[in-house]
Parts: C-alpha cells; sequence; structure tokens
C-alpha cells in the first residue's frame, strides 16, 4: 500500500484510539474532584459516595474479559461504535440523574462501554499496524491517556465549582458523537473467521463473584452478618469458576498462566500494592476540599503534579530496569510508596501550597514507576500466544483491585471518623493513610519472591 493511504489509515487509527483513551482516563479521574460538591448536591456525605467510583471501576473488571471475544464474534468497528454509543449515553444519563442510586446505575452503564475503548483499540493497532511502529503508536496512545488523567482532576473541580457538577459527564458527550463518527469512516474491521465459544458459564461466576465480594466489603461494618454472608458467597463462587476453568476449553481467564511465577508475583504484588494506593484518590480531595477547606478547582489542581510525575518517571523505566532488574528494583521502589503513602499523615490544613506540590510530585514519580514495572513484569516469561490472555488479566486485576482499594479506603475512613467536622476528617485521613501505608508495604514481601533468574527485565 502507498505511504499515503497507509499515513492516513494510521494516523485516523491513532485519533480515534487515542480519543478512546483520553474519554476513558478523563473519567476514571474527573470525577474525584467533584465528589463533595455532587455530595451536597444529593443532600448526603462525601464518603457515602464511594459507590459512583467503584461501580465504575469494578464494572471495568467484570467486562474487560469478555471483549477479546466480542472483537472475534462481531469485529472491532461495530464493537468500538457500540462501546462509544453506550459510553456517551451513559455519560449524559450520569448528568441527568437525580439520586445516588440513578447516578450509580449510570455509571455501572460508563463502565460497560467503557471497557471496551482501550482493549478494542490496542488488539486494531496489534493487528493492523506495522510492526516497526507498533510501540510509537502504542506510546502515542498511552501519552494521550496519560494527558487525559491530567487534566481531569483539575477539570472537574473547575467544571463542578463553576458551573455545574453535571458538566463532569456531559462533557463526554461532543468528544463522543466526534469519536463515533470517526469510528464509522475509518475504524478498521478486524474479526476472526473462525471464533471460540464464549465462556458464559465463567463470565456469570466471575462477574456475580466480584460483585458480591465488593458488596461484602462495604458492607460488612453496617451489617456484619450481611457482610461475611457476601463473602462466603462470593467464596464459593469463585471456587466453582476455578473448578469450571480447569475443563473449559477456552476459559474467560486462563488461570492455567498462574503456575509461571512472574504472572503469580505480578498479579499478587499488584493487586496487593493497588489495594493499598487506589483509595488514595478518593479521600486526598475529601482531605483537600472538607478538611483543608480548599475549593474544588484548587483541589483538582493540586492532583495535576501527581499525574505529571507519573509522566515524568515513565520515560525512566527503561534505564532503572537495566540497571537494577525488576526484583531489586521492586522491593526498593514498594517501600518508598508505602512510606510516601504513611507519610500523607504529616499533612495538615496548615501545609503549604508549594510543600503539597512537591509532595504530589514525588508522589506521582514513585506510583508512575511501580504501576509501570508491576504491569510489565507480568510478559516477561510467558509465550507469545498467551500475551492477550496476560493483558486481559492485567487490566481487570487492575480495575479489580481499584475498586476495592476505594473501598476499604473508605471504611477506614468511616471507622476513624469521630465527627462531621474538618478536623475530624483530618484525624480520619491520617490513621487512614497509615494503615493503606503498611497495606502497600506488604507487597514488598510478595515481590520478595521472585527467583534470581528473573530479576532481569
Amino acid at each position: 500500500m502507498p505511504e499515503g493511504p497507509e499515513s492516513e489509515r494510521r494516523f485516523w487509527l491513532l485519533l480515534l484510539v487515542s480519543t478512546g483513551a483520553f474519554m476513558q482516563a478523563v473519567d476514571a479521574t474527573i470525577v474525584n474532584a467533584a465528589i463533595p460538591i455532587i455530595a451536597s448536591a444529593f443532600s448526603t456525605v462525601p464518603l457515602e459516595l464511594h459507590p459512583v467510583l467503584t461501580a465504575y471501576v469494578l464494572t471495568l473488571a467484570v467486562c474487560i474479559p469478555a471483549t477479546p471475544w466480542l472483537c472475534e464474534r462481531y469485529g472491532t468497528k461495530r464493537i468500538f461504535g457500540g462501546a462509544i454509543v453506550v459510553f456517551t449515553a451513559a455519560s449524559l444519563l450520569c448528568g441527568l440523574a437525580t439520586s445516588v442510586s440513578q447516578l450509580v446505575a449510570a455509571r455501572v452503564l460508563q463502565g460497560i462501554g467503557g471497557a471496551a475503548l482501550l482493549p478494542v483499540g490496542r488488539y486494531v493497532m496489534v493487528r493492523s499496524i506495522d510492526p516497526k511502529r507498533l510501540i510509537a503508536s502504542i506510546s502515542t496512545v498511552a501519552t494521550v491517556g496519560l494527558v487525559g488523567a491530567t487534566i481531569g482532576p483539575f477539570a472537574g473541580g473547575f467544571l463542578a465549582q463553576y458551573i455545574s457538577w453535571r458538566m463532569v459527564f456531559f462533557i463526554n458527550v461532543p468528544i463522543g458523537i466526534f469519536a463515533l463518527i470517526v469510528n464509522n469512516r475509518h475504524m478498521i474491521d478486524v474479526r476472526a473467521v473462525a471464533w471460540k465459544r464464549f465462556d458464559t458459564l465463567g463470565f456469570a461466576l466471575y462477574g456475580a463473584g466480584s460483585v458480591l465480594l465488593l458488596d461484602s466489603s462495604e458492607t460488612v461494618v453496617a451489617s456484619r452478618w450481611q457482610g461475611v454472608t457476601g463473602l462466603a458467597g462470593a467464596i464459593v463462587l469463585f471456587a466453582i469458576y476455578i473448578a469450571w476453568s480447569r475443563h473449559c476449553r477456552h476459559p474467560l481467564v486462563d488461570l492455567a498462566l498462574f503456575r509461571v511465577r512472574s504472572v503469580a508475583v505480578a498479579m499478587a504484588g499488584n493487586l496487593l500494592a493497588r489495594l493499598g494506593i487506589s483509595g488514595l484518590f478518593l479521600i486526598q480531595v475529601i482531605f483537600l476540599q472538607v478538611g483543608c477547606a480548599w475549593s474544588p478547582a484548587e483541589a483538582g489542581l493540586m492532583l495535576v503534579p501527581q499525574a505529571i510525575g507519573s509522566i515524568v518517571a515513565k520515560r525512566l523505566v527503561d534505564r532503572l530496569l537495566v540497571r537494577y532488574g525488576y526484583k531489586p528494583f521492586l522491593l526498593v521502589n514498594t517501600t518508598l510508596v508505602a512510606l510516601s503513602v504513611g507519610g500523607f499523615a504529616a499533612l495538615s490544613p496548615s501545609t503549604g501550597a508549594l510543600v503539597l506540590t512537591v509532595y504530589m510530585f514525588l508522589y506521582g514519580c514513585l506510583t508512575g514507576l511501580q504501576y509501570t514495572v508491576m504491569n510489565t513484569l507480568i510478559y516477561t516469561d510467558i509465550r507469545e500466544h498467551d500475551i492477550a490472555m496476560a493483558s486481559s488479566m492485567a487490566s481487570t486485576m487492575q480495575y479489580f483491585s481499584m475498586s476495592f482499594g476505594i473501598a476499604i479506603a473508605t471504611l477506614l475512613m468511616n471507622a476513624f471518623l469521630l465527627d462531621e467536622t474538618p478536623l475530624g476528617y483530618v484525624h480520619a485521613f491520617r490513621e487512614t493513610v497509615v494503615i493503606l501505608g503498611i497495606v502497600t508495604f506488604l507487597a514488598g514481601g510478595i515481590f520478595a519472591t521472585l527467583p534470581n533468574r528473573a530479576a532481569q527485565p
């Protein structure tokens, strides 16, 4: 194919996939800074709105494993377009919600659409772009996603403070319409000639178990009996799924990959580390807005240095891994991340903006390194034909742990909250981050089990 048409095709594909990555990244961060204002609009307290965040990320975790089969069966153009329609319509419903339950339901629908945006985009790029330009193309999409994550918190705080919290969701509508037009005109339709049978039972067991597990973790304080019952039900469902997957020809998640040490360590370490880190996205905003009386725009702006630090640090990953290797790096960096999480306890309403900005930037650097290295560790020892499954599993684990990280942070904040005063929230925040720091530190024990032969990238 001539260079001109090929370059044009690649340009439109990258624009489309980058738009999807941008929408998903913005939506994952833009809501955080608006939570206190949304809570006020619904006459509730900010901590009670954590299902608005957990519902979205858990839905992503549940639905992502189904996207490879959907692409093979119905084609990438139809699935990506459908995902945009669902995501955009759900965003509109989020902005029109008149109750917390309506907002949570719309966020679930939004997660169903969002689950296909990035995985389908990556699938198309791998199948259609020249391998020599694939890494650069994936890097471009990842950079756009990071830009979305950077501007999301400030945009959420600004829109909520100066216009309306509903605009936090309405902003996706014009972007979604643009993406749908580009998809119809330029999306490459990739599908399998012969597709595997979908693991319907496995999907139902995994999804129901995930929902039960999250629900039990959120209700255990209010109703211990309900929490324990839900946990028992989740364990039973997951046990049935494990038994089923061993006999299923094409399981939803190939648990056989866990026999590879680097995969098992990467998944378990990723889960534990993110349990300690993910909840900070919500409680940082509550600490700044409620505890320190910062405006939504100011609180959102303060989260930007963290995202910038993550972007900057990612450029150092290759050199650091070549010099130190996976095992030594993860042991040291996980400890530093844990200390930085616990270090938030030293902050107070009197902490200067400059000090907080520098701290957030350094924290972003450490977590950016942590996420990138944990996410690449899973691919070090697997065969080429297992990469797609490993990628799906890694994405699933990422959002799964995020949803539980938010739930755990919320539970801890509620447990330590002495009263509904600014000082009460500051006290609860300090106690919570210390516990989260300890949880993060424990992930280092998992990474310590990496064999020395797998230390180098």
